[in-house]
Parts: structure tokens; sequence; C-alpha cells
């Protein structure tokens, strides 16, 4: 799919690709059978703006991962080499900005090296249960999930849990980040419940 933005544009390539295999002469055939039509053209779309690319570009990888980004720069690529990667790793999205800058995402589902270190799970000032870089600050809030029923969430729950969490819980993995998120979820505030509560 190609977005056209302002003066610049974006080429976005997502979904899977074809599995790829050398034949005894070297070639790369595709096999085709496991995509579907729709996929089929995206790829031939994306293949080609890829090769009308004359000059190298300024590449990089950036990791997305559930909580956390990492960015690393894959130098001066050619056409080819873009096209290489993009067959070599099909669930990356790939995109050029308006300079020319070539940028493949990888979705990760997982916590950031950073994150790993120092997420702490709390709650914001509107009682929105979050995640922080650190201790639980406004500043230090890198996403928010959910608004609690503190009132219930109190009533029910084991008061060194309720503490727990407004100290912060800090968590290092994916089990533990998907455990806090399972465990207070059955606290949220549905929307409707929102909007009978404000005044």
């Amino acid at each position: 799919m190609i977005i056209f933005i302002g003066t610049g544009w974006i080429l976005q390539t997502t979904g899977h690709l074809p599995k790829y295999h050398m034949q005894s002469e070297g070639a790369v055939e595709a096999v085709l059978a496991t995509i579907s039509p729709e996929e089929d053209q995206r790829l031939k779309e994306a293949i080609a703006m890829l090769k009308l690319m004359k000059e190298s570009r300024e590449s990089y990888l950036l990791k997305s991962y559930l909580c956390g980004e990492e960015r690393i720069q894959l130098g001066q690529q050619t056409s080819d080499d873009l096209v290489q990667m993009q067959l070599k790793h099909p669930n990356w999205l790939l995109s050029l900005d308006g300079k020319g800058t070539v940028t493949f995402t990888e979705k990760i589902d997982d916590l950031s090296p950073a994150c790993k270190e120092k997420a702490v799970f709390g709650i914001d000032g509107s009682s929105n249960l979050s995640l922080f870089n650190g201790t639980p600050t406004e500043e230090n809030v890198i996403r928010t999930f959910f608004q609690l029923n503190i009132k219930s969430l109190e009533s029910s729950l084991p008061k060194d849990t309720v503490e727990q969490l407004h100290e912060g819980i800090r968590v290092s993995d994916l089990e533990e980040y998907n455990s806090v998120l399972s465990t207070f979820s059955d606290y949220a505030i549905e929307e409707s419940e929102r909007v009978m509560t404000k005044p």
C-alpha cells in the first residue's frame, strides 16, 4: 500500500510474504500458493516501488516492543539490499519518509531491554493503570491502559497488593507484565461507568 503524505510518501508492507527456497541453480522461487491474491498484489507493488529507487538510502531497524523501542542504524542500503531484507523478514513494516530514509519496523511481543530494567506498573493521577519508566510519576508514564475502580479494587484485594500498586509494581519480563495486567483488568472501569460517574 502506498500512502501519500504532503510532499513525502510512505511505502508500507505488512503481513506475510510467501516462503522461499533456493533452486539448484541458485534462483529464488516463490511459493505463491501460500498467500492470498491481496498479499501477492501488495508484495508486487512494494517490490516494484523499491526497485524504482536508484540511489542508496539511509536505513534503520526500529524494534517496537510492547514497552519501549530500539532504533538500530543499518547504514546505506541499495534497492536490492532493501528488497532482500523485506523478503528475509516478511513481518517487518517498511516505510520511507519524505527525505528518503528507510525504516523497517519489527513488532516484538516482549519488553525492550530498557523496560526490563526499569518498567513499573502503578496508578497515575487520574486513577489509570499505567506503565512507568522507573518511579510512578506523571513525567515517567510510558503507556496508560485503563481507568481503575479504586473503591472496588481496595475492597477486593489484600491491602499489601493495593499498597504495592500505589508504590509501583516492578516487572522485568513478559510473564510479570501480563500477570499484572490480568490481575488489575478485573477492576477496569467500563466506558459506560465513566459516563455515569461524571458530574
